[in-house]
């Protein structure tokens, strides 16, 4: 079978491009750096350099695929729109597609896409769902994951610094659905594997379920900072938090927002309808570590 993955190298891409190497597949990758596609391409995958905001690049790349993993990538810094950049990227996959007659798709989306609105970027995959699920003929797997694990990362710096985690969301009565990409890359690889999913239809992901008070205990145990704690900022300091730190504004707007739908309940509207029967293999706690190892290198590179 041919498959075409898109996501470059990234902590689902490359995992899941590994796993359908080791089946003997053919395996073809899009990226826009070389230089992080290099490992793949030594285990035997071809490497198509391009943006999937190219068209034209798109349909060539897809070109002769059985199946493809479709996600999107995060925006450039000089994005405007990010919702609508993420709708565009989807439109750009539902042509390339249609032109090249693909069959399965398995297409990374997130919890909140059911949402059209006021939800952050989310609201983008919603938008790109929809353009995928105008195709006849093409049996389209949607994940719908939770927050990355591997997102806690970027706060690495606020709990150093100032000893806090946070967001604009949080409380003893809100469980964030939180997913570890691998656990992702293992669903993908089974699903493109197996080609068993028909119609257009959405699985749910979750590793793990967590209040924000533990989130911030099992984290802070694993840096050896018992007593962090989880701090609910307003919209105003999360946004301004954001910026601070360098995020562009129209991310820091877009997260913001984001957090706001996760605050309010409505983020979790469909997954508490259709919650997946069991969770994933990896818990927060066996991610902690890797958290205390970014914690530990950034420290020694604050001291050196």
């Amino acid at each position: 079978m041919k498959y075409v993955i898109t996501g470059s190298a990234g902590h689902i891409s490359k995992p899941l491009a590994e796993k359908l190497l080791e089946k003997d597949h053919d395996v073809t990758i899009i990226g826009r750096h070389p230089s992080g596609m290099a490992p793949l391409v030594a285990k035997g995958a071809r490497a198509e350099i391009g943006s999937v905001y190219d068209l034209n690049f798109l349909k060539k790349a897809f070109a002769g695929a059985d199946a493809v993993y479709t996600m999107v990538p995060p925006p450039d810094p000089t994005v405007t729109n990010w919702k609508a950049s993420i709708q565009r990227v989807g439109n750009n996959y539902a042509e390339a597609i249609y032109d090249n007659k693909i069959k399965w798709v398995v297409n990374l989306s997130s919890v909140g896409a059911h949402l059209p609105t006021d939800a952050g970027p989310v609201n983008g995959l919603h938008f790109e769902e929809k353009a995928l699920n105008e195709l006849s003929d093409v049996s389209i797997r949607h994940l719908r994951p939770g927050y990355f694990y591997t997102n806690f990362l970027g706060t690495v710096g606020m709990a150093r610094n100032l000893k806090i985690i946070g967001g604009n969301f949080g409380g003893p009565d809100l469980k964030m659905v939180i997913t570890y990409p691998g656990d992702i890359a293992d669903v993908a690889a089974e699903e493109l594997n197996d080609m068993a999913f028909t119609g257009h239809t959405v699985l749910y992901l979750a590793s793990d379920e967590k209040t924000t008070d533990e989130i911030a205990k099992i984290f802070g145990n694993a840096i050896g900072q018992p007593e962090l704690r989880w701090v609910i900022f307003s919209d105003e300091q999360n946004y301004k938090g954001a910026v601070d730190a360098g995020l562009p504004e129209e991310v820091a707007k877009n997260y913001t927002e984001m957090g706001a739908a996760i605050r309010s309940g409505k983020f979790l509207e469909d997954y508490l309808k259709n919650r997946p029967s069991q969770f994933l293999k990896t818990k927060l706690e066996d991610f902690a570590p890797e958290y205390a190892a970014v914690y530990h290198k950034e420290e020694e590179e604050v001291h050196h």
